[in-house]
């Protein structure tokens, strides 16, 4: 999986506190010496990682960042008030690169992982600063030092929270492109989707969360039959997985042989994979025979959520969508 969202974005660090020209003023020192005090420092503009931050939508519109300036120096030998730092949070997995050579400047991979993009300016000396043998009375003083001006490239590695899951056309790309934006390739034959897709889906309850669709499954995925391990190890790094299976094809006689059939692959290739967190959706449910193939396959299943769906018609995609946002809330609160 490539990386789906980026974005170009400028950042400016905020720039030095001018130095102050100031003299002593006080009661029977009618000569009092220089006493401006230094200019504080412009704010640096941070980047740092956050478990709860999933995707780059906040730079959909916010294109420019910029931190605050430095106050200026005060008399009395006073400082003026550095700026606080702005603080970015982003997703783990985003990568920050110079949009014209290409080079990366970062790559975000742990939680909490802080970079600071642009450095804020120095504040100017004030000055008191200046004041020598020979000129004991400087009316001059430093302006602050400019923050720095960056261009940017933000890329978000596929760091998918959901990944659907499933036999070839079970129909995971037309879930995908009603549960998002996101217009995978759709056709009526095995491996319509070659490459796995991303689309972000918004709910209310919040932060959006990204869902990929991962190309269908077969028996011995798990040693590179059919699109083979390369899409399994996709599947690890997603946080909930929607198993699911076309109704209209479950066999009423053994009802559980799909659904068991994908799920040993994922044990096969990883006892990890195997205890992930899965919400099984029984899709085509506007097909005839499929409710009486889901009834089947309900009365089989024990201690499982099952939500009957159809992606074509719409039909309780709004059900699906809010128990996704719940458990994966649920999880990121862990």
């Amino acid at each position: 999986m490539k990386f789906i969202d980026e974005a170009i974005i400028t950042v400016q660090s905020g720039n030095g506190g001018r130095g102050c020209v100031s003299f002593r003023r006080e009661k029977f020192i009618p000569r009092g010496g220089p006493d401006g005090g230094d200019g504080g420092n412009g704010g640096d503009v941070i980047f740092i990682t956050s478990s709860k931050k999933r995707t780059l939508y906040q730079f959909r519109y916010q294109k420019l960042l910029r931190a605050k300036n430095g106050g200026p120096g005060l008399g009395q030998q006073k400082t003026g008030k550095s700026a606080q730092s702005l603080v970015i949070e982003i997703p783990p997995g985003t990568i920050i690169s110079d949009p014209e050579t290409q080079e990366i400047i970062h790559d975000f991979i742990s939680p909490n992982d802080e970079y600071i993009v642009a450095k804020g300016g120095r504040g100017g000396q004030g000055n008191k600063r200046f004041a020598t043998s020979t000129n004991r009375a400087p009316r001059f003083a430093q302006p602050g030092e400019p923050g720095q001006t960056i261009k940017l490239k933000v890329e978000l590695k596929l760091l998918a929270d959901v990944g659907i899951i499933g036999f070839p056309n079970a129909g995971k790309s037309t879930l995908l492109s009603v549960l998002s934006s996101a217009r995978p390739k759709i056709g009526n034959y095995p491996f319509t989707t070659l490459t796995p897709t991303l689309g972000i889906v918004h709910t209310d309850r919040g932060e959006p969360f990204a869902v990929a669709d991962i190309p269908g499954l077969i028996e011995g995925a798990h040693s590179g039959a059919g699109l083979g391990i390369k899409f399994l190890r996709h599947i690890e790094r997603t946080k909930i997985l929607v198993h699911l299976i076309d109704a209209s094809a479950i066999n009423p006689e053994k009802p559980l042989d799909l659904y068991n059939t994908i799920n040993r692959e994922l044990s096969l290739y990883s006892s990890k994979l195997a205890e992930k967190h899965q919400i099984v959706a029984l899709n085509k449910l506007d097909i005839t025979e499929a409710q009486k193939n889901a009834d089947a396959f309900q009365s089989s299943i024990k201690n499982k959520k099952v939500i009957l769906i159809s992606a074509a018609t719409g039909k309780n995609i709004s059900n699906l969508k809010q128990e996704i946002s719940k458990q994966l809330e649920q999880l990121y609160d862990e």
